[in-house]
């Protein structure tokens, strides 16, 4: 059933399509609460069911070797840095092993730009196989646009190419981790040596042109304008009205303790020409929650949009289903990229299913698709 089918189905219908000057004038005209209500009601038309949903997986981070630059990471080891690693199929297998003991249908998997020296495209093709023999009921969503588009450019390959293979490998989706802000302004200020805004999406198209599915994503609050998160919004709508491929959006603020752009000055030589520390728009829990729900309105043609409870914080994240979210996001077992810019929250199923319910909904778990898995009254 299609979005706008869907929603007829329910309990409302979506209203009509917004543009990006609309979207400004909601922006900047409407409060909180007048957004939110908007964005809740869409929410509601799309999602009447009673349940509203969560997953449960691993963000295993294969590793931090990384010749990008980018300026909100302090995840990142340089190529030759002594706290580099590479983990081995082992240790990935030993985390797999925790994650279905828990109850976890699936990993996400991210790293860095590797060196090709470091790593040979085989080698992946081998870490997804072995993933696969030994957990086939595991979904593998992995390996984001900037680390695609990377091995395109390393490994002599067209884009197309480097996904079917990897997709005969083993891989299931894409991650939509490396978006940032999809203006090429902001992305050659904070995220140098990454894909620009035609590069990421192109590696979306290519993967939804071969059936394969991915999310999207987007961090703001650092540099970016208010034109500029909704430019970054009107380049998925744009892509999902071509392709149909994002099953969710999922948003975070910057979370800027620990970071080079955090940072006032003075910054190494390689990032010279960065906006300091004074420049940031830093976003709070308030700006996040309008922010999402303006997503929620313009994004008429994404189904699923996640509540950031990493980020934002478990209260925040529970109060994101009622301004436009209708998913709580991953259990999230490891998460290494966030906290590593110094922010920790944890959340167990147990809890993550507590606020649901004391948001109003059944809490039910999904898998990678938004397909409901298990049943309606778990025994947990």
């Amino acid at each position: 059933m299609t979005i706008a089918g869907k929603a007829q189905a329910g309990s409302g219908q979506l209203p009509l399509r917004i543009s990006e000057a609309e979207a400004f004038e909601l922006y900047r005209d409407c409060s909180i609460h007048d957004l939110g209500r908007r964005a809740f009601e869409v929410s509601q038309a799309l999602h009447p069911e009673p349940y509203r949903t969560y997953v449960v997986d691993r963000n295993i981070n294969y590793s931090n070797l990384c010749t990008a630059q980018c300026a909100f990471c302090n995840f990142k080891a340089a190529p030759g840095a002594a706290d580099g690693y590479v983990l081995s199929f082992e240790e990935i297998s030993q985390k797999i092993e925790e994650l279905i003991g828990i109850g976890g249908t699936q990993v996400l998997m991210q790293g860095g730009l590797v060196p090709p020296e470091r790593l040979s495209f085989q080698w992946y093709l081998d870490m997804l196989r072995f993933i696969k023999r030994r957990f086939p009921e595991i979904h593998v969503h992995a390996f984001s646009p900037p680390e695609i588009y990377a091995f395109h450019q390393r490994f002599g390959m067209s884009v197309r190419e480097a996904l079917l293979r990897l997709q005969e490998a083993g891989l299931d989706t894409v991650p939509g981790g490396g978006a940032e802000i999809l203006v090429d302004r902001v992305r050659e200020k904070i995220s140098r040596g990454k894909t620009r805004t035609d590069e990421y999406l192109l590696v979306m198209r290519e993967a939804h042109r071969i059936g394969m599915r991915t999310s999207i994503t987007m961090m703001f609050g650092h540099i970016e304008t208010i034109p500029e998160r909704i430019e970054h919004l009107r380049r998925i709508r744009e892509l999902q009205d071509e392709t149909g491929g994002f099953t969710a959006f999922i948003l975070w603020t910057f979370q800027p303790e620990n970071t080079l752009l955090g940072r006032m000055k003075p910054f190494p030589p390689e990032y010279a020409g960065l906006p300091d520390g004074e420049h940031l728009k830093l976003a709070g829990a308030h700006e996040y929650l309008h922010t999402l729900a303006l997503a929620r309105v313009y994004l008429d043609n994404i189904e699923n949009i996640q509540a950031s409870w990493v980020t934002q914080g478990p209260k925040i994240g529970q109060l994101a289903l009622f301004f436009g979210a209708n998913d709580m996001g991953s259990v999230m077992m490891e998460e290494n990229v966030v906290s590593a810019a110094g922010t920790t929250y944890r959340l167990d199923e147990a809890e993550i299913r507590r606020l649901i319910t004391d948001a109003g909904w059944q809490p039910r778990k999904r898998n990678c698709y938004y397909e409901l898995v298990g049943r309606a009254l778990e025994d947990l």
